[in-house]
C-alpha cells in the first residue's frame, strides 16, 4: 500500500527527501492500510523542536467505535535529532517548505512517510513541467514503451 502526493511534484522543486516514522493511533493505521488518506494541502511544521504533519486527512475507520480518531489531527513525525536540526535550519530560509510526498507501510508493518524539503515553483516552471510531461507521453505513445 502506497499513497503518493502527485500535486507536490508539480508545485515544488525538492532538494532532499527523508523517510520518517509516523505516530498513529490504532484506527488510523487500520484506515491507512485500506488506503483512506488524502494529502490535500498538507505540510509539516516544527513545534518545540519536534516535527508535525498538518492537514493530512486520514479517514475514520469504517468499523471503528466511539474510540475512532480525528481525521485532521496533527501527527508527530519521527526523525533523528541531526536530521531534525538540519531540516529546521533549512525550513527557516525564505521559500522553503517541508511537504509530505508519500505514505507507505514498510516490510515490518510500520507506517512511514517520505517528506521533502522543497522550494516553490514559479508559473513558468510549472508550464515547463507540463510541457515535459506531454513530450514524455508522446514519446511513449510513438515508440510503444
Amino acid at each position: 500500500m502506497e499513497l503518493n502526493n502527485k500535486k507536490a511534484y508539480y508545485e515544488y522543486f525538492f532538494e532532499t527527501t527523508y523517510t520518517a516514522g509516523l505516530v498513529l493511533k490504532g484506527t488510523e493505521i487500520k484506515s491507512l492500510r485500506t488506503g483512506k488518506a488524502s494529502f490535500n494541502d498538507s505540510y509539516c511544521i516544527f513545534d518545540k523542536g519536534e516535527l508535525y504533519v498538518k492537514s493530512l486527512h486520514i479517514s475514520e475507520y469504517a468499523f471503528g467505535t466511539y474510540m475512532n480518531h480525528e481525521p485532521m489531527q496533527e501527527r508527530k513525525l519521527l526523525l533523528n535529532k541531526r536530521e531534525l536540526k538540519k531540516l529546521e535550519e533549512k525550513s527557516k530560509e525564505k521559500g522553503y517548505s517541508i511537504i509530505p510526498l508519500k505514505i507507505f507501510i514498510n516490510e515490518k508493518g510500520l507506517a512511514k512517510i517520505d517528506i521533502g524539503l522543497g522550494k516553490g515553483k514559479k508559473n513558468y516552471d510549472k508550464r515547463e513541467t507540463i510541457k515535459q510531461r506531454e513530450n514524455d507521453r508522446d514519446i511513449k505513445r510513438t515508440y510503444g514503451l
